[in-house]
């Protein structure tokens, strides 16, 4: 059989073969007994390694038999590092004939039968790539390939090298064939590049008397303008005769600074031991005597002796050693010498039921009602879901909680909403009323006064449950299966065709002493109820919101009857702004887009100069439904407005509005309207001032609320605060931070602090008047991203910050007396510190603008150097 094998000489690389590798033979030769019985079934399993891109190469199994056969036994015959075999076609196959099944090759039989060539390829497969510890080639063109595999590039580069070297020996030389020029044009540039005198030279002769020549000279001082005809001015002036055209070079430069080594070496001084003593200087019996019986001494003790008294009484009065430094430090804990600095947790609100597999997009505490806070929840979208809103599920209603601190597991009040709520804000005239903006741009407002007293007594109502869980256990499930909250339905939605196309992202009520009207101008609003609204979306709109106050007219009586059976099915439905349902309209709409194609701002956030929330106290409210009592018996609220004619226009009143967009550009404008020249129509201003900060979409823009004109604005990983009228840009920008900022708000106490919420669950805590490089403090509330925050005063002692969080958890949490209590001149302090900035932007900026004048002189000169040198 030997003589039928041939071996090749090639070799591949790899270490050789481990004891784990044989390991791997033997477990092959127990399981490739089980393997043949399964092909001796079916011969034509497709064993090819056509699945990962081998379809020629098939793996096989030898048995010891087999490679004694064949001579290929392993690390005698075959290695790793020679694993080549070549076998004839007609062993193969009278192998095949002798052990028939039992045959290593049995399983290829038909693709030995089909092989075209003589000799089959066999190669030892060391590393068990392909499964068996060898495999052979079923194509003459895979056996030369591996047999000879391609040359890289450097031997192709070495080859031709070497045939040029034998072409260079064989060819003789041969001269050079001297060929005409042929013209390309390369002289006209030539000639274009040259310089040439075009330009006659001016001649001047110097003459002087023979006499003179060779007499000394001597040079005075003289004044020419002192001698007449010995100064001679020569203006340059423009000739217009000819024009020198001007030609274009390009010269490269290159800087290369300048390398100087330097030493310095410390002068060495011997040291030496030095020692000093001193001793009193000592008086002697008669110079005492003399001292203390001298007019100077007498004369000195009576010029302080007035001074001396006043200084021992104000030691009596104060103590002189009181360390004032320290006095001026906030009162410090006990515990460590450091203040208390942190969020504590206070509550933790949830609903498994409303809030499942939702996050929470806005939070707000009741402005007059203690404890109550309401959030509104929204669906987890994916970013498709979030670009094509329509395919949102409808099997889960979108609500507006209303939670009670006294009371934080059961839901006090629940408002249906007609689609996910983004945002919503109560009436700082009347807190029962409450307008938010929907998923799909509508605007929606609702009338809690029916269920104020069951919100103001949730304390009475939760300490009842308590009682009755304590003394009736039997009754306790019974109570607890009736506090299923009330549903209150919206009063008015507005038209879907005037509405935002987007969602609406953001919502104010205007103030209650003036209102607009269509063009924008600002009027006394003598009712002091707020009656309008402003919003902004992501569709490059803002939209004004006036609620018309009008009556109803008379109804004849069959329409009296249908609306009485309208009102017999939906009892819990007020009336309140019923003329508005499905047909409101805004008042004013801003359009940010600019006159370009890819120039529209899509806002997010807005922020207005005169949004300053004064909350009034349930007593002093005027309500809605209160103002006019009405002349029917009817659920539906009656108002009455002045004319615009008779009311006067506020010209003190800012329309000027800061926007926050999605593209994290910062946008000044105004709402007033211009009539355009054109077309005579009322269109929208043109923003003025448009800065880009940040790199992500706004998602705060508030204004502080002890200065009007600070605005905090928060996108990406970074933040910036704004003082309007300063259009140099931010009078303080933070650095990237480590996690990204999803939310912020001012402290309501302390002017120099806000709290951030960030993508990792922590809130930071900035304190300008410490640290404006990085946070003071920082602290992990949850797992997930904060979603929203809310500051909110209970009382002088007690405050109170809500977050929440994208799992739909809300956290209330106690803020600490450091955090929430001013320090002394707070502040002035920041009111400074505000104004050295400003400051600081424009000697900035002044030095920029000079520097800019400079760079423009020196081009000037240098221009008109050059210029002079080409005419010279």
């Amino acid at each position: 059989m030997s003589e039928n094998l041939i071996s090749s000489e090639t070799s591949s690389k790899g270490p050789k073969t481990s004891a784990k590798k044989q390991k791997g033979e033997n477990k092959a030769k127990e399981s490739s007994k089980g393997k043949r019985t399964q092909l001796g079934k079916k011969d034509e399993v497709d064993l090819s390694m056509a699945g990962i891109g081998h379809p020629e190469i098939f793996p096989l199994f030898f048995t010891a038999k087999t490679q004694e056969i064949f001579n290929c036994r392993v690390d005698e015959d075959v290695t790793e590092e020679n694993c080549f075999k070549f076998i004839k076609k007609e062993d193969i196959i009278q192998d095949l004939k002798t052990r028939a099944t039992i045959s290593d090759f049995h399983p290829v039989k038909k693709v030995v039968l089909e092989y075209p060539g003589e000799e089959l390829l066999v190669v030892f497969d060391a590393k068990f790539q392909y499964g068996q510890n060898f495999y052979f080639v079923a194509s003459e063109e895979a056996k030369e390939n591996f047999v000879k595999p391609p040359e890289t590039a450097e031997e192709k580069e070495e080859e031709e090298e070497e045939i040029r070297e034998e072409t260079l020996e064989i060819h003789p030389y041969k001269p050079r064939i001297h060929k005409p020029w042929v013209s390309l044009g390369s002289e006209k540039e030539v000639e274009e590049e040259s310089v040439k005198e075009s330009v006659k030279k001016i001649k001047y002769m110097i003459s002087r008397v023979r006499r003179k020549f060779g007499a000394p000279i001597t040079f005075t001082d003289k004044n020419a303008s002192h001698v007449k005809d010995s100064y001679i001015e020569c203006m340059s002036y423009q000739e217009k005769t000819f024009s020198i055209k001007m030609l274009e070079k390009d010269v490269g430069i290159q800087m290369v600074p300048k390398i100087r080594e330097a030493s310095t070496q410390t002068k060495w001084t011997n040291p030496k031991n030095a020692a000093t003593q001193y001793f009193p200087r000592q008086l002697s019996n008669k110079e005492k005597e003399e001292s203390l019986s001298s007019e100077k001494l007498k004369e000195f003790l009576t010029s302080v002796h007035l001074r001396m008294e006043i200084a021992l009484q104000q030691n009596e009065i104060m103590n002189a050693f009181f360390d004032d430094w320290k006095a001026l430090a906030e009162d410090e804990s006990s515990s460590g010498g450091k203040p208390d600095v942190c969020l504590k947790a206070y509550q933790s609100l949830t609903d498994l039921h409303y809030l499942k597999d939702r996050t929470i997009s806005c939070v707000c505490w009741h402005p007059t009602i203690y404890g109550i806070i309401a959030v509104s929840a929204r669906k987890r979208h994916s970013y498709k879901e979030q670009v094509n809103l329509s395919d949102k599920s409808l099997l889960q209603q979108s609500l507006i909680l209303f939670w009670s601190s006294f009371d934080p597991i059961h839901p006090q009040l629940m408002l249906e909403c007609p689609e996910d709520i983004y945002c919503f804000q109560f009436s700082p005239s009347d807190p029962n009323i409450i307008a938010g903006g929907c998923i799909n741009g509508q605007v929606v407002l609702w009338d809690i006064s029916q269920h104020e007293e069951k919100l103001q007594n949730a304390k009475t109502f939760a300490d009842g449950i308590k009682i009755t869980a304590v003394n009736m256990p039997s009754l306790m499930q019974v109570q607890q299966s009736n506090t299923e909250p009330p549903l209150v339905r919206y009063c008015a939605v507005s038209s879907i065709q005037y509405s935002h196309k987007k969602p609406v992202t953001d919502i104010h009520w205007l103030p209650d002493y003036f209102k607009d009207n269509r063009m924008g101008a600002t009027f006394e609003n003598r009712a002091e109820i707020r009656v309008q609204l402003v919003t902004c979306s992501p569709d490059c709109s803002i939209l004004f919101w006036d609620i018309p106050v009008t009556k109803l007219p008379e109804q004849p009586s069959s329409e009296k009857v249908r609306e009485e059976e309208f009102f017999y099915m939906s009892r819990d439905v007020p009336d309140t702004f019923k003329h508005l349902d499905l047909c409101w309209k805004p008042l004013i709409k801003i359009n940010l887009c600019g006159s370009g194609a890819n120039t529209e701002d899509g806002p997010v956030r807005i922020s207005l100069r005169e949004l300053h929330y004064h909350y009034k106290t349930p007593e002093k409210v005027p309500s809605l439904n209160t103002l006019e009592v009405p002349t029917r018996e009817s659920p539906h609220t009656e108002m009455r407005t002045s004319s615009s004619k008779n009311l006067k226009a506020l010209e003190s009143i800012s329309t000027s509005f800061s926007v926050g967009t999605e593209d994290g550009e910062i946008v000044y404008s105004d709402w007033k309207m211009e009539i355009d020249s054109d077309s005579a129509k009322p269109v929208s201003r043109k923003h003025a001032q448009k800065y880009t900060i940040h790199t992500e979409t706004i998602n705060t823009l508030q204004r502080s609320p002890f200065f009007k004109d600070i605005i905090l604005s928060i996108g990406g990983r970074n933040f910036a605060i704004w003082k309007e009228e300063v259009t140099n840009g931010p009078i303080l920008q933070s650095s990237c931070s480590a996690g990204r900022y999803t939310v912020g708000q001012w402290s309501l106490t302390r002017p120099g602090i806000f709290f951030l919420g960030r993508d990792d669950g922590n809130i930071d805590i900035w304190d300008i008047l410490k640290k404006t490089h990085e946070p003071s403090h920082f602290q992990n509330i949850s797992n997930s991203m904060i979603t929203f925050i809310s500051p909110w005063i209970a009382s002088p002692k007690q405050h109170f910050l809500a977050a929440s969080d994208d799992l739909g958890v809300l956290h209330v949490l106690e803020i600490c007396q450091t955090l929430s209590h001013p320090s002394r001149n707070e502040h002035a302090n920041i009111l400074d510190y505000f104004e050295r900035e400003v400051k600081y932007l424009k000697y900035r900026e002044q030095e920029f603008q000079e520097y800019r004048e400079f760079e423009a002189k020196t081009e000037l000169k240098q221009s008109w150097r050059h210029r002079v040198r080409k005419q010279v």
